[in-house]
């Protein structure tokens, strides 16, 4: 008898701890959201998500023991950015080699129709594509406000931060007004000969909703923290964004 009370009681407390994190610190989903848009302005060249602004955030937070799934505005094929397809990256190799993945990143799902409340928090890879149809695209916005009024990480990385400039929360306010953010900078669209193509400089845009930009040289990892908003400036940029967020959902954050 004392021994199935034992067995009972062991049974009770391994039940009643997996229940207790199960709750709002579970490890569940983390949403990437890549872009739709193919074309790079009137260059005659082909863009779409950069591959390693996925595949590394993609592998943090699997490593981290979260689940990811994919999604894009209008749902479907997601353009990868031929330019940006370098396999020698051992973590886009690894992301590419697993085919279930790929099925994902090839159907993603359409970001209107899916419930959010399901996920631990949402990520917005870069791309050039981005620029043109974040910024404006309904779904985002409201899936950022959705995130960020609830207290749930949104990360964007490189011009991955473009889903954040259109953005006004309930109140009123801009999302970025006083939020210290960063993302791809007017300097590394310059350099890659990209200035008057854009439909926008994303820097320039930032700082004029507001956002406290800071940055770091040309192709060196930074990451800014603004509240429950988290930036990267370019692919270097990635991983310590994904991390950064690994951090905040994992209570490892100041």
């Amino acid at each position: 008898m004392k021994y199935s009370k034992l067995v009972f009681t062991a049974f009770i407390l391994v039940f009643v701890s997996t229940f207790a994190f199960a709750g709002g610190h579970s490890k569940k989903s983390v949403l990437i959201v890549v872009t739709n848009h193919s074309e790079l302005g009137n260059t005659g060249e082909r863009t779409g998500y950069f591959l390693a602004e996925v595949a590394h955030p993609w592998h943090v937070f699997k490593e981290a023991g979260y689940s990811v799934e994919f999604a894009s505005p209008k749902g479907g094929f997601a353009p990868m950015d031929p330019k940006s397809f370098d396999l020698d990256d051992p973590i886009n190799k690894k992301l590419w080699h697993d085919l279930k993945v790929v099925e994902n990143l090839v159907h993603t799902q359409a970001l209107p129709s899916i419930d959010l409340s399901k996920y631990s928090a949402i990520f917005f890879a870069g791309g050039h594509g981005t620029m043109w149809d974040f910024p404006d695209d309904e779904s985002v916005i409201a899936a950022v406000r959705n995130f960020v009024e609830s207290d749930r990480p949104v990360g964007a990385v490189c011009h991955g931060p473009a889903a954040l400039v259109n953005v006004t929360l309930s109140d009123g306010t801009h999302l970025l007004e006083g939020r210290r953010v960063n993302g791809f900078t007017n300097e590394e669209e310059e350099a890659v000969n990209l200035t008057e193509e854009m439909p926008f400089l994303l820097e320039t845009k930032m700082r004029e909703a507001g956002g406290k930009f800071t940055e770091s040289d040309l192709w060196q990892p930074h990451v800014a923290v603004g509240g429950v908003v988290v930036t990267g400036q370019n692919p270097a940029s990635a991983s310590k964004a994904a991390e950064t967020i690994v951090e905040m959902l994992d209570g490892d954050s100041e």
